[in-house]
């Protein structure tokens, strides 16, 4: 399908001491994991810019006048809702009301996140509704669909080991095709960054 149809949301963070990664700041400090949190960022916006598709950026607090997704060849907007659910739900809903028939959305979390994923991603939205990638704390680190399902994203309890086999069996229960993507790792802990490539690079 064209790019023109596809689009890539991204949901992030305001990269702020404090505000971020919070659960690995209880191992290694609030500045320390604010580091971590841009290394992540980056590679996300890295990994987003190799895939042919539109990327829109959703900042939690306020659009930044300068930061690494303000650029040309990402538009930004605003998180809008009073829970994670209610915040993708919005996002997805946005890509769908400007024309675009595949939305994908994904986080800043995934340092295993690389493009072919995403373009397998687009590409299992050619033949399936929905398109998911398991995450390997319960969650999924990534959610696609050729409609808005709210379903998928309202009166959820998020953050839990069930939250993707609670969407599958959403999705199941709707009738909805859906294909799934490798596992990957998302990181939120000092035990997550230690497992993950990342730890080894780190100085």
């Amino acid at each position: 399908m064209n790019s023109d149809h596809r689009l890539l949301v991204i949901l992030t963070k305001n990269p702020e001491a404090g505000h971020v990664k919070t659960r690995l700041a209880h191992t290694i400090g609030d500045n320390k994991a604010l580091e971590i949190y841009e290394i992540l960022r980056l590679h996300t916006a890295r990994v987003a810019t190799l895939v042919e598709a539109d990327r829109m950026v959703f900042y939690s607090r306020f659009i930044p006048s300068v930061d690494l997704f303000i650029a040309d060849n990402f538009s930004v907007g605003m998180q809008n809702g009073n829970d994670l659910g209610e915040r993708m739900l919005h996002a997805i809903r946005n890509g769908f009301e400007n024309g675009y028939h595949h939305v994908i959305l994904i986080g800043t979390d995934c340092y295993e996140l690389n493009s072919q994923i995403l373009e397998k991603a687009f590409s299992a939205l050619d033949g399936s509704d929905t398109v998911i990638g398991p995450a390997t704390d319960g969650g999924f680190y990534l959610i696609g669909m050729n409609k808005v399902i709210p379903e998928l994203f309202l009166d959820r309890q998020w953050s839990t080991p069930e939250v993707l086999q609670e969407s599958i069996a959403i999705l199941q229960k709707l009738g909805t095709t859906y294909e799934q993507l490798p596992e990957l790792s998302d990181i939120d802990t000092f035990d997550d960054l230690k497992k993950s490539t990342l730890w080894t690079s780190l100085p």
